[in-house]
């Protein structure tokens, strides 16, 4: 049997692994269920394309798989409460994107 405490560590593993590139991402929900050995739990972070979203998951701690369960749109109040609560994994933010012609084959 599993426990909770090695299911988080290596749920957190699995999810660094798999969502560095995404963060910083919040942890808004996390529950353990001893009886399937699982980990459910939702991430919040700010999508590219539609803002700030939500997305939820599953974690398989006795298989070490990873569930996605899809996302929703989270209004800017929600996302300002959410922001102001400690970062679950830490990331860059990029607030500027660099033009230069020359990538883009030169001109």
């Amino acid at each position: 049997m599993i426990n909770q405490t090695h299911a988080i560590q290596q749920r957190d593993e699995k999810v660094r692994q798999a969502m560095q590139e995404i963060a910083p991402l919040w942890m808004v929900a996390d529950e353990w269920r001893a009886e399937e050995e699982c980990l459910l739990f939702d991430l919040a972070y700010q999508h590219s394309i539609y803002g700030f979203i939500q997305e939820r998951y599953k974690y398989d701690a006795f298989n070490n798989v990873l569930y996605h369960f899809g996302w929703r749109k989270l209004d800017e109040e929600k996302a300002l409460v959410i922001q102001e609560t400690p970062v679950y994994i830490e990331g860059e933010v990029s607030t500027a994107a660099p033009v230069d012609p020359k990538p883009r084959g030169g001109w």
